[in-house]
């Protein structure tokens, strides 16, 4: 499960990789569910948005189902109602650089904020929705897609969000390919050797704080497991 994860850096030069604009927006150090976040989608043509993490697909009665939709299963993302349409014609990346899981200790649960070894800006892969209110207002979501763990995240976590390599973006982007092997193909471990991780400040768990506190580096108290 991905349930957090942080976006601190610009997203400049990987908006200029997709062609398209930049948004102007503030570090965020603590992305939680039910909060809005950018998106690279393409809705008539490619751009970013800020959407709602948690998918409520158009047939939903009420949006209370994104509460448990804010990942979908790579293994039966094809299959599930919640998400098949989506998979076949609106997916998308979520911009991030980095997630997190938490690990296990002797009283306490620690945070372990994962990223790229060159802590660049990444895409997650997701698929996203427009889900039309009771007052005609439209509400725009998504999820993020989870496969195995690799060797790396394994350590702390038996599942990890998909990340989709910069030389598949346009393929996964692209809304004429609704041919599922090609796909599928995609939704695999991002290699472990090109990703680091280190144990952060536990002010993360709360999704009150959004600081950079939230990825500052943490020394377990003495007495304690760490990596």
């Amino acid at each position: 499960m991905c349930g957090r994860y942080s976006l601190t850096k610009g997203i400049d030069e990987i908006s200029a990789g997709l062609g398209v604009l930049p948004l102007e927006l503030q570090p965020r150090y603590n992305i939680a569910p039910t909060q809005e976040a950018p998106v690279v989608l393409h809705d008539h043509q490619r751009q970013i948005k800020l959407l709602r993490w948690g998918l409520a697909p158009a047939w939903a009665k009420d949006e209370s189902i994104a509460f448990k939709t804010i990942n979908a299963r790579a293994e039966s993302v094809a299959t599930t109602a919640s998400f098949r349409e989506a998979f076949k014609l609106r997916r998308c990346l979520i911009l991030a650089d980095g997630f997190y899981e938490w690990r296990k200790q002797v009283r306490v649960k620690l945070p372990v904020r994962f990223t790229l070894k060159n802590e660049e800006v990444f895409g997650f892969g997701g698929l996203w929705e427009t889900w039309r209110k009771h007052d005609g207002t439209e509400l725009g979501t998504f999820t993020i897609i989870t496969t195995d763990a690799n060797e790396l995240t394994k350590t702390v976590h038996d599942r990890m969000p998909v990340i989709i390599p910069p030389e598949s973006y346009d393929q996964w982007l692209d809304p004429k390919l609704n041919t599922l092997e090609p796909l599928q193909t995609l939704l695999r471990p991002f290699p472990a050797e090109a990703m680091k991780c280190y144990e952060v400040d536990p002010v993360v768990n709360s999704v009150a704080n959004d600081s950079p506190h939230c990825v500052r580096p943490f020394q377990a108290p003495q007495g304690e497991l760490s990596f």
